[in-house]
């Protein structure tokens, strides 16, 4: 019998690699819901992506249901980096409380404050805990500590757990009873008008071959059954809930699903473009009613772009259907189809950040053994033309002559970075080599404090995160928010390899920056480009004006090797003939560059 009272809607907001995900298999283990034969070979039940396991961050969230003293408790498991922050708003909003799980080795960091503010603006109740504290170097009671002054938690608020162990989980399984209410007492919705006779939030959302696109929902209101006729507020796509079920964490087929309950809807809709994470489903009946979405809708903003190619031409066919096919289990990848004079037909691609991108390229490799190369990353600006009118351009061959140009606004972030007091003056030093300012400064505890500034997007996709990581010792996190565009000189950067355009190299510079990066390229690309039978010159173009240059030698063929002696006009007629060969050479020959020089020339600062 359903009895609301007894659901538990939660989920475990962490900063990267916090032992979120084994925590999660231990509650699975520790309730029953996976044995321990079922688990066993298994790092993290969660995390199916082996990308996820390798770099311990989750990147396709997977809910579970558990049994644990006869209240049902759902976890609603979030990704854990700032790409996927709208994921995670959605994923909490699904949710009537939130564990703030903390490393007990590393304390408090950018993400962990970053996803307790979205915690807060869900008006979530909150349990605290402080993870790892079998680990040798762990010190739980200072990183307990850190949760009181920062939060404002009690002392006995507090629970202290091993994931690996086990240690303190079953304390937190009665406390989620305890603390966190159950579903209609939490969200602050108008779920009580009569015209309303089914209402379910959907937190995300995967592809499957047979039963198409399943929505993961939060039932907000009413009862579904299965093979009911149901469309989405926002994107008005209309569909059958052809099964319907939950997760144990494997999906398990179910009768019906009722108010407050996790599940899941397969629609049988060929794309996750269709299904929006954040959209609201209502039953086809009520359509002409006044409804009332679920709030904070929003479609997925791609902030980095770049051209994605076969390694091949003739792999174009089998490249874009594991293209598509990623795509359809990703909705926060933009494609649409593109041509580059040097590397052929691929695609320009949208992506919600940096990880996102590099998520994407290797899920191509492992998922469907399919490389590609990705031209120089870039951000989406806009462009005041002198007739007064504004363009948003995201591909650096896109951008019109200079002579049409009056202004070019870049985006600009608000980052918070979170760092040893140390190493303050070295962050601070980044800051402005990135053409940032550092806006204000927050005390976190004795040791770390909160460095609050403005950097362009441009450069904060440029390599920062490494060079944070470098001048502090990897003691350092961060996390921004976009919050508009400002003015920017920028330039469009051209490489030219034997007087031809190479698409991929260009890109959006600075135009005080453009000469030493130009430089750089060039003297890579001539330390990487294979010498030919003639010269290939190498030259950075800002427009017509070369602003750096570099040759490549040609190759010397010994032509009079097979000459013993004998007339020295001879040897000058042999040498004559090889200088004419070069020179048509050098008119009409091709350059081959080969395809790891591209993806030397983007991963190697």
């Amino acid at each position: 019998m359903h009895d609301i009272k007894k659901i538990r809607n939660f989920s475990i907001i962490a900063h990267i690699d916090h032992g979120k995900s084994t925590l999660s298999d231990r509650m699975l283990e520790i309730t029953g819901t996976k044995t321990e034969r079922e688990m066993k070979g298994k790092e993290q039940v969660l995390d199916m992506l082996e990308l996820e396991q390798e770099k311990g961050i989750t990147i396709k969230l997977t809910p579970a249901r558990m049994s644990w003293k006869g209240f049902e408790l759902n976890l609603i498991d979030t990704p854990g980096h700032v790409d996927f922050r709208y994921e995670v708003s959605r994923s909490l909003a699904a949710c009537d409380g939130a564990i703030l799980l903390v490393d007990a080795t590393q304390g408090i960091q950018a993400q962990t404050i970053a996803n307790m503010d979205l915690a807060k603006e869900q008006n979530l109740k909150i349990i605290p805990v402080v993870n790892k504290i079998d680990l040798p170097n762990a010190h739980p009671e200072e990183v307990g500590l850190e949760l009181v002054q920062n939060f404002g938690f009690n002392q006995n608020d507090i629970i202290f757990t091993s994931g690996k162990t086990g240690e303190g989980v079953n304390e937190l399984l009665d406390k989620i009873i305890e603390i966190f209410p159950y579903p209609t007492n939490s969200l602050n919705l108008e779920i009580d008008q009569k015209n309303e006779n089914f209402k379910a939030l959907i937190f995300d959302s995967i592809f499957d071959e047979f039963k198409g696109v399943i929505c993961y929902i939060r039932v907000l209101k009413g009862e579904l059954k299965r093979d009911e006729r149901l469309f989405l507020f926002n994107n008005e796509s209309e569909f059958n809930s052809i099964e319907i079920g939950i997760f144990k964490p494997n999906r398990i087929s179910v009768e019906s699903l009722k108010e407050g309950e996790i599940g899941y809807i397969a629609t049988g809709l060929r794309s996750v473009r269709e299904v929006r994470v954040g959209d609201t489903i209502f039953k086809l009946k009520d359509k002409n009613s006044n409804l009332v979405p679920f709030p904070g809708y929003s479609a997925p903003q791609p902030v980095v772009f770049a051209g994605i190619f076969p390694l091949k031409n003739d792999e174009y066919a089998n490249f874009k259907k594991s293209l598509e096919e990623l795509a359809l289990n990703d909705a926060g990848i933009f494609m649409e189809p593109t041509r580059s004079s040097t590397l052929g037909q691929g695609f320009r691609c949208g992506f919600l950040g940096m990880l996102h991108l590099e998520v994407v390229k290797e899920r191509l490799i492992r998922e469907f053994q399919t490389d590609a190369i990705i031209t120089t990353p870039s951000v989406s600006v806009k462009v005041l033309l002198t007739d007064g009118s504004e363009i948003f351009i995201d591909n650096p061959n896109d951008l019109p002559d200079e002579s049409r140009i009056d202004k070019i606004f870049e985006p600009i972030t608000r980052t918070k970075i979170y760092v040893l007091n140390e190493y303050y003056g070295k962050v601070s030093v980044l800051v402005s080599e990135n053409r940032g300012k550092v806006l204000e400064t927050q005390k976190v505890d004795d040791k770390r404090m909160e460095v609050i500034c403005k950097i362009p997007l441009l450069k904060l996709i440029s390599g920062f995160f490494n060079d944070l990581k470098s001048v502090t010792s990897g003691f350092a996190s961060f996390t921004y928010d976009i919050v508009g565009y400002e003015e920017s000189n920028m330039v469009k950067l051209s490489i030219l390899v034997h007087e031809k355009n190479i698409e991929a190299f260009e890109s959006l510079v600075y135009r005080d920056e453009a000469e030493t990066v130009g430089r750089r390229m060039a003297e890579k690309l001539k330390t990487l480009i294979p010498r030919h039978l003639f010269q290939i010159p190498i030259q950075a173009t800002i427009g017509a004006k070369v602003i750096a240059r570099e040759t490549i030698s040609a190759m010397r063929k010994d032509v009079t090797s097979k000459l013993y002696g004998g007339d020295q006009t001879r040897k000058d007629k042999l040498l004559k003939k090889q200088a004419e060969g070069k020179k048509r050479l050098k008119m009409f020959g091709k350059v081959s560059i080969p395809d790891d020089v591209f993806l030397k020339v983007i991963t190697e600062k």
